[in-house]
């Protein structure tokens, strides 16, 4: 797919994803969406590619969905779309549930204004740096609709129910100071820091762990937050360990600690998974 919307760039084994609409905020558009899906695809059948990045070109990170339309923006049904059909799924969500698919560590790069989808999209990203620059909003009661991009389990997952619904029911824009208070986002610094702080997390993972190891940990943790009692938890562990235990990265991990030297994984995610993964069922829209 050749991209219109967003910039594919891959340097020392770290994918940067900039949304590419500077002159509307890098608003959020079904192109994009569709292009991101293609971006994540692609990184996780490339397994030279560690680490992930998104960020936005120019002074914002994304302003939300693109409101060109008018009034009807968000009207299904004047488009076609009768009401109680199901052929109809939130584009914001469907991104979502790619991201929370992915194989590869996502980290978010926050440069500006992050509002509406724009920020519900970095829900099911791992970690997330905003610049001091940064603004937020869940601003979807303020526009007389709700919340999309399955924010509705990972918000209150990430920060916790009362600052969700604080922000949310108000649908106010805040500052990144008080998204680093509220833990939605892990770092603040100043804007010319931003993308090497994101840089520098994401080539410490490219540089000194195992991708498949990875690619398990991060579902492990993401999956589990879902489940009713740490025995499932339990399971999964007594499953990965010894299938890592056995592979050829488990014995250079620890072949590499005990010489002392930067390890050599070899294994990739898209041909390399332990023979239990996926370990789960996804349900069905309907």
């Amino acid at each position: 797919m050749a991209y219109e919307q967003i910039i594919f760039a891959v340097d020392k084994r770290v994918l940067t994803i900039t949304l590419n609409r500077p002159e509307k905020l890098n608003a959020f558009t079904e192109k994009m969406r569709q292009e991101l899906a293609d971006a994540f695809d692609r990184a996780d059948a490339d397994d030279a590619i560690r680490a992930i990045i998104i960020t936005g070109a120019g002074r914002g990170f994304c302003a939300g969905a693109d409101l060109s339309a008018g009034p009807g923006t968000f009207d299904r049904e004047a488009r076609g779309v009768r009401p109680g059909e199901s052929r109809w799924r939130d584009g914001g969500g469907l991104l979502s549930l790619r991201i929370f698919e992915c194989k590869k560590p996502v980290i978010a790069a926050v440069n500006g204004p992050a509002v509406g989808v724009g920020v519900t999209m970095q829900l099911p990203m791992d970690i997330r740096i905003a610049s001091t620059e940064a603004r937020f909003g869940f601003v979807f009661n303020r526009r007389g609709i709700m919340p999309e991009a399955c924010s509705g389990w990972f918000l209150p997952r990430v920060v916790g129910i009362a600052q969700a619904l604080e922000w949310v029911y108000s649908g106010r824009v805040f500052s990144a100071e008080e998204a680093l208070a509220g833990r939605l986002v892990s770092k603040v610094v100043p804007p010319d820091q931003l993308l090497p702080t994101a840089q520098a997390i994401a080539r410490e993972i490219a540089e000194n762990t195992s991708a498949v190891s990875t690619a398990l940990s991060r579902q492990l943790m993401w999956r589990m937050l879902g489940a009713d009692h740490p025995m499932a938890a339990h399971k999964i562990d007594s499953r990965g360990v010894p299938a890592m235990g056995r592979s050829a990265d488990g014995h250079e991990g620890v072949a590499s600690f005990l010489e002392k030297r930067p390890p050599k994984f070899t294994l990739g995610p898209s041909k390399d998974m332990p023979d239990f993964y996926p370990w789960w069922k996804d349900p069905e829209f309907e």
